[in-house]
């Protein structure tokens, strides 16, 4: 262990980053920042091309840091698992997503796991980053690594410490946001947060594996339930005719006991529809059903099915079917200012609308192009928002408050409003969520 602190105190560390993505390459540029020789590995080769060329894939990376650090000397990449020998810490980035059935899917963390055991050696630190379930540090890498000989804490280390990358959020970034570690043993958590101490301003130390994993599922679990609540709440007020953004302002002057949250057209990106899942999955096998989760899970994935009968509704009202109506879908990423689709409920919102027979479009400029999914790729539209009045009918999936949308609701294009772009307006051609 005191090699290790000596080589993270005198940047001697060569630190590995398994996963090139939205968290492993921001991950990889703070320790080169740092002072430490960082090697990425990826699969994707074309990645792996693109960080030695200087260039920077991810929106909250600049090109011009990425270009720094490995003009610097200390930040390179590379597809090739066996530089995975020379490394004394290995961070694994991976991806968990759902598999078809919904179920965790393991490939990749169980893939980085086998490589990083076919290449360890002696002293290292693996720490995983990856949102999984809790148990997987033990149950999945630690097995593997033992397999080669040694004793966890002592000849090697092994921690877990849950990203919290928020794409797009300018406010808090890696080095502002406190960062959890959990290690196996007490040895392992002190080398795991000091590696991270180089980096960030505030680690918080927990104390075992377990409860690292489990915080990060609490965190991403919380606000999948309480955006569930106030998804039924919209739900309710538009049953009741009540106005569900008046209702939640006035909630929210109570200095104690409430947080906001806001309805939406449903839950995208790569936390909140997924890491619940892995924690009621795990609940399954020990015989417990987290009914909670579970159902906030499925009032959530419903919302763009209430989305299209709000539209249906609304044409309805001006005596229009939405079969044969020209359809405008603005915002298909999961949130504004990200290019990120996965699990996007416009992309079903679009889905729902076109099995209706509507004539469906887009406008995302962080999308210029939809490959996969539909019969034929789809061009995103330019113009907002005067382009807007060639339509029937524009839903709004994500947050455009900074559009002037006057001249469109002063046509006779329907606006409905799934993201509060429109507070305080009470023109009738805008229905809101």
């Amino acid at each position: 262990m005191k090699d290790l602190l000596q080589k993270i105190e005198d940047r001697s560390l060569h630190v590995g980053v398994v996963g090139l993505g939205y968290v492993g390459l921001p991950v990889a540029v703070a320790f080169a920042e740092a002072g430490f020789h960082v090697t990425g590995l990826d699969v994707d080769s074309e990645k792996v091309a693109r960080i030695l060329s200087g260039e920077s894939y991810i929106g909250d990376i600049g090109s011009s840091k990425v270009a720094a650090a490995v003009q610097s000397g200390r930040l390179t990449a590379s597809d090739d698992n066996d530089v995975l020998a020379e490394m004394d810490a290995v961070i694994v980035c991976v991806p968990t997503p759902l598999s078809k059935t919904k179920d965790p899917d393991m490939t990749y963390v169980l893939a980085a796991a086998d490589q990083i055991a076919a290449h360890f050696h002696p002293g290292m630190l693996i720490v995983m980053e990856s949102t999984t379930y809790p148990g997987t540090t033990e149950e999945v890498l630690l097995p593997r690594l033992s397999d080669n000989g040694g004793t966890v804490g002592e000849d090697f280390f092994l921690a877990y410490s849950p990203e919290r990358i928020d794409p797009g959020n300018a406010d808090y970034t890696l080095s502002n946001t406190p960062k959890i570690v959990g290690g196996y043993s007490a040895a392992c958590g002190e080398v795991a947060a000091a590696l991270y101490g180089t980096i960030v301003g505030d680690v918080h130390l927990v104390s075992e594996c377990g409860a690292a994993e489990m915080v990060k599922l609490l965190e991403n679990t919380f606000r999948a339930v309480n955006i569930a609540l106030v998804n039924e709440v919209a739900i309710m007020c538009d049953r009741l005719g009540i106005d569900t953004w008046e209702v939640i302002e006035a909630a929210a002057t109570k200095p104690f006991g409430f947080m906001p949250f806001f309805p939406g057209p449903g839950l995208g990106g790569h936390c909140i529809p997924v890491d619940p899942r892995y924690l009621t999955w795990k609940l399954r096998t020990l015989n417990y059903h987290a009914r909670l989760v579970e159902l906030a899970s499925e009032i959530n994935a419903a919302m763009p099915e209430h989305i299209v009968h709000m539209v249906s509704d609304a044409l309805n009202d001006r005596q229009l079917s939405v079969k044969g109506a020209r359809i405008l879908v603005i915002g298909v990423a999961y949130k504004r200012d990200v290019d990120d689709i996965r699990e996007s409920p416009a992309l079903d919102i679009m889905r729902l609308l076109l099995a209706r027979g509507a004539q469906v479009e887009y406008s995302d400029s962080h999308v210029p192009e939809l490959t996969s999914g539909f019969e034929q790729p789809l061009k995103s539209v330019e113009g907002l928002p005067d382009v807007c009045r060639d339509y029937d009918c524009v839903v709004v999936c994500t947050d455009h408050s900074d559009i002037d949308w006057t001249g469109v609701t002063d046509s006779s294009s329907l606006l409905i409003d799934t993201r509060n772009v429109t507070r305080g307006r009470n023109d009738s051609h805008i229905t809101r969520l």
